[in-house]
């Protein structure tokens, strides 16, 4: 792994748009079918580069690019890509190393998946400077800070397991 040392430089942050999915300088999160039914807090992660281009580790040895694995982004959280060693341009270069090292990789579900993809490239760019960004850590913060991209997109994270919970609910009372 390759520590980002460039200076600062001027890079042009793109248009922040829901309806081109465009997310720049974001880390964007959708739900997973069957575990977000169960866990609605767990979901498929990616991060976007400064013009908004979406990288997602989707699989063993591949991670997409602007097709994430599991549908668009329901929820996104914005950071601010001025906290990244290097600016925009260090922040764009932990994106593409992290991402150069996951194609490399066998993903696992529950050690080194796309949260950790994300965890990788803030750790690179040395995010708020610091290198302890994890996959429990970034699940945690996304949490707290995420924002939903619509109306649609909090139904689509929130209607299966509200269906689930209420169908479970329903059997225990009446069985």
């Amino acid at each position: 792994m390759e520590n980002i040392e460039s200076p600062q430089e001027t890079l042009v942050i793109g248009r922040f748009d829901t309806s081109e999915h465009r997310y720049p300088c974001c880390i964007v999160w959708t739900p997973l079918p069957l575990i977000t039914w169960f866990i609605p807090f767990i979901g498929h992660v990616g991060i976007a580069t400064c013009s908004g281009v979406i990288r997602d580790f989707a699989g063993p040895y591949f991670v997409s690019e602007d097709n994430m694995a599991f549908g668009w982004p329901t929820k996104y959280w914005q950071l601010d890509p001025y906290k990244a060693h290097g600016g925009p341009t260090g922040w764009d270069k932990g994106v593409a190393l992290a991402s150069d090292e996951y194609k490399t990789r066998m993903h696992n579900l529950f050690c080194d998946n796309c949260h950790s993809h994300v965890s990788m490239a803030l750790n690179l760019m040395h995010y708020e400077n610091s290198t302890s960004w994890n996959m429990v850590k970034l699940c945690f913060l996304l949490m707290l800070h995420s924002k939903y991209v619509s109306i649609g997109g909090f139904l689509k994270t929130w209607v299966p397991f509200l269906i689930l919970a209420g169908g479970i609910a329903a059997f225990l009372v009446f069985v």
